[in-house]
């Protein structure tokens, strides 16, 4: 019961961290694990599931080993359990510098400036974006920052209420694995799969918690939120990325989904939600149901370790 309390300090107090310093701009724990996975890559690549596997395998099982290591170096002192934890979870988190890309792409469009809109939307997602306008704009912004919501603060909490450390560090190796290799093209199609499938595995729960939490937070738009999570969020491609979608879209009272284009390719994703197209007011708006949803879940997984 003492370690469950000290990993639940930890987790809290790595919260308050990301909140404060967010992602430091040089030398991210993370940036070294995907050099590090790159690496792994140019020995492994095969296009074949097995040497996929086999990349994926290695880099997670070794992410999850340094966080038993860590616990087992801090075992039977609290204060040293409570530190390692903490910066393992503010340097997992990206809550705060997502809310920060949000407030940023809110301040350009706001300002007319759709150019430097288009800019900075490869901070938020891979989508094309030529030829956006303001409003296609928001949409992406809004979409981008309902998904990483799960991905980035959502999840990894999730994980760490669940299992520590380990867990922490072993999610976010899982999710930067499939943002580097889990495409469906010629070069990754078979050697990113299994990167893509366990992280699909990772975000089952997280999505729907966070989906469900966006309703929590949703005041009095719950009942609406509720309906259009239920009623259209499986309608998305990913398992995981409409249900968080959904329940933004019945938030905040907007028509997410529809025509995106990827790297050159076209995608008709399904419209969720029957409320208006987001505007560029709405951007903001998705920020700060963004950050109640994940002080919500901090202190959820706080509280059940």
């Amino acid at each position: 019961m003492l370690a469950s309390s000290d990993t639940g300090k930890g987790l809290l107090l790595g919260v308050a961290l990301d909140a404060v310093l967010g992602d430091p701009r040089r030398g991210h724990p993370v940036a070294a694990f995907g050099r590090m996975a790159s690496l792994l890559e140019k020995r492994l690549y095969k296009d074949a599931r097995v040497n996929g596997a086999l990349f994926a395998g290695v880099l997670v099982v070794g992410a999850a080993g340094v966080g038993f290591a860590a616990e087992a170096l801090t075992k039977g002192r609290p204060r040293s359990r409570v530190a390692v934890t903490a910066v393992a979870t503010w340097a997992v988190l990206g809550g705060t510098s997502l809310g920060r890309e949000g407030v940023a792409m809110a301040r350009v469009l706001e300002d007319g400036d759709v150019e430097a809109g288009r800019e900075r939307l490869s901070h938020l997602c891979a989508r094309d974006p030529a030829g956006l306008d303001a409003g296609a704009l928001a949409r992406a912004t809004v979409e981008s920052v309902a998904e990483n919501t799960s991905d980035a603060a959502v999840a990894p909490l999730f994980w760490g209420a669940v299992a520590g450390v380990p867990g922490l560090l072993a999610y976010r190796a899982v999710n930067t694995l499939d943002a580097m290799v889990g495409y469906r093209n010629p070069r990754y199609e078979n050697f990113g799969w299994a990167a893509a499938r366990i992280d699909d595995a990772f975000n089952w729960v997280p999505a729907r918690l966070t989906g469900l939490l966006a309703v929590l937070c949703a005041g009095r738009r719950a009942p609406e939120a509720w309906r259009v999570l239920k009623d259209d969020g499986a309608a998305h491609p990913s398992p995981n990325a409409g249900r968080c979608e959904a329940a933004f879209a019945g938030a905040l009272g907007v028509r997410l989904g529809g025509v995106n284009a990827y790297g050159g390719a076209v995608e008709e994703r399904p419209e969720m939600g029957d409320g208006r197209a987001p505007q560029v007011r709405d951007v903001r708006r998705a920020v700060r149901l963004s950050r109640a949803v994940v002080g919500t879940a901090a202190m959820i997984a706080g509280m059940a370790r």
